[in-house]
């Protein structure tokens, strides 16, 4: 047995500096990434799940109107949600635009016009580049003790609508490569927007569903590395509430629990909006705060409108809730035998095909179950768990029960539409993606190293798979 495990160790140490010697796409050059699909149906609009009520159709859109809302500091209607005093952007959708709104990172960084929009003075960080991903920054440190929150780009200094807010933005540099976010500042962490569509499905996904998938297929795990335990709360496979004790399952950690969190927290975060679950600002400076009441997003009682009284981050979370899964191209006979080679190698270990959501989901009706929400097979290629993903994409940052190199194993569903790829977007070859799972302590070891011995057209067969979801 110790024989064994000496020879497997040697093996994928082998394979690790064989790998590390070669350049971006060199160690895998057999096959080649087809690119961004471009079907005449991958262009949207956004669409709701199919079997909606008339209800919850009206609500979806009125959370697709707001979501895509741009804000200002002082709003012309008198409305109190405003944005900053710092902010990553000024609109849900300008992250979440790729191939249409709610997914991911457009092919044009949205942020690069937003650092002056209104007359703000912002400098645009090295890392936020036009041809490059939507970015927040975390700090790993700060002021020599652990940080790891975000750190927004901007502020509204200099915003015609800003009155007397005077505050500067973090310092990022130094700089180093703006494209793919490597080099330069060692203390800052890159996040990509995750895409939201289909994620009222994920949200519906039951406990007992994710954790019978993490029990299937043990033996094969076991050989291949990939690890997980059901009751680990520290250093485990799957990240759990400290609230409550259930899997969380959104984020690039699956840090947060529900699509409500989710959307309070980015509201917040990513706009410097307050709301009823994040109620205080993060920016406290006086000169900043204006007129404006705190919370800054409320629900509206005195509105007679049933979709009025709902606050912006409800709305979000309803629009989120609703929205339609990515959809796959039709079958071809090299995307089908990729399909097979995807679990053959062992891809589906973690990146589990398909998941159950639960047999009576409640979305607006507390009577009868959603039909589009309820017993519904979501295929989202993904287990929802947390994997060690090792050194190399390790980013120093614990969240929950993830820690510095967890990460939750990302959706593949919508990957021929998406643009860029990994954590930090560092890549938008899907080919390079796989080589950077390999690294001292990554869990997928063994099963890039099954892809890198397949033959030519195996290899391309499962790519052209993939870019097919």
């Amino acid at each position: 047995m110790r024989l064994y495990v000496v020879t497997i160790q040697a093996t994928l140490a082998a394979m690790l500096i064989g790998l590390s010697l070669l350049g971006p796409t060199e160690a895998l050059a057999q096959a080649t990434d087809p690119g961004l699909r471009h079907a005449a149906a991958d262009n949207g609009p956004a669409l709701p799940l199919a079997g909606l009520t008339p209800d919850e159709s009206n609500f979806f859109q009125d959370g697709l109107a707001r979501f895509s809302n741009i804000k200002v500091v002082v709003s012309p209607t008198g409305d109190n949600s405003g944005l900053g005093p710092r902010y990553n952007s000024n609109q849900c959708s300008s992250c979440h635009l790729q191939p249409f709104v709610g997914g991911s990172s457009p092919v044009v960084n949205p942020l690069m016009a937003v650092a002056r929009t209104g007359g703000a003075t912002n400098s645009i960080p090295w890392f936020i580049v036009s041809n490059g991903p939507v970015r927040e920054a975390r700090f790993v440190a700060s002021n020599g003790v652990p940080d790891g929150g975000v750190h927004d780009l901007f502020v509204v200094t200099g915003r015609s609508d800003a009155g007397s807010c005077n505050i500067a933005q973090p310092n990022f540099g130094p700089a180093g490569n703006g494209l793919t976010g490597q080099g330069g500042n060692s203390n800052i962490v890159y996040r990509i927007p995750t895409p939201v569509l289909g994620a009222g499905l994920i949200e519906a996904i039951p406990d007992s569903a994710i954790l019978a998938s993490a029990h299937a297929n043990a033996t094969a795990k076991r050989r291949a590395g990939v690890w997980g335990h059901p009751n680990a709360h520290q250093g485990g496979a799957i990240n759990r509430s400290a609230n409550d004790g259930t899997i969380t399952r959104f984020g690039w950690k699956a840090q947060n629990k529900s699509l409500l969190l989710f959307s309070g927290e980015a509201y917040n975060v990513e706009m410097g909006i307050s709301n009823l679950l994040f109620p205080q600002e993060r920016d406290e400076t006086p000169a900043c705060q204006g007129d404006n009441l705190t919370p800054n997003d409320t629900s509206t009682f005195a509105s007679g409108a049933a979709t009025g009284v709902l606050s912006d981050m409800e709305a979000f979370a309803d629009f989120m809730r609703m929205l339609g899964p990515p959809m796959p191209a039709p079958p071809t006979p090299s995307s089908q035998h990729g399909s097979t080679l995807f679990t053959s190698v062992g891809c589906a270990l973690c990146h589990t095909p398909t998941l159950t959501t639960g047999a009576a989901i409640a979305s607006g009706n507390e009577s009868a179950p959603s039909a589009a929400l309820s017993n519904q097979q979501v295929k989202l290629f993904s287990d929802l768990l947390v994997h060690h993903m090792g050194a190399g994409l390790a980013d120093g940052i614990t969240q929950g029960a993830a820690g510095p190199d967890e990460f939750r194993t990302a959706p593949l569903w919508g990957v021929g539409q998406r643009i860029f790829f990994l954590h930090d977007g560092r890549t938008t070859n899907l080919i390079q993606a796989i080589r950077l799972h390999v690294g001292q302590g990554s869990e997928a070891n063994q099963v890039v190293q099954k892809f890198v011995e397949l033959g030519l057209q195996d290899q391309q067969d499962l790519i052209n798979f993939l870019r097919s979801l």
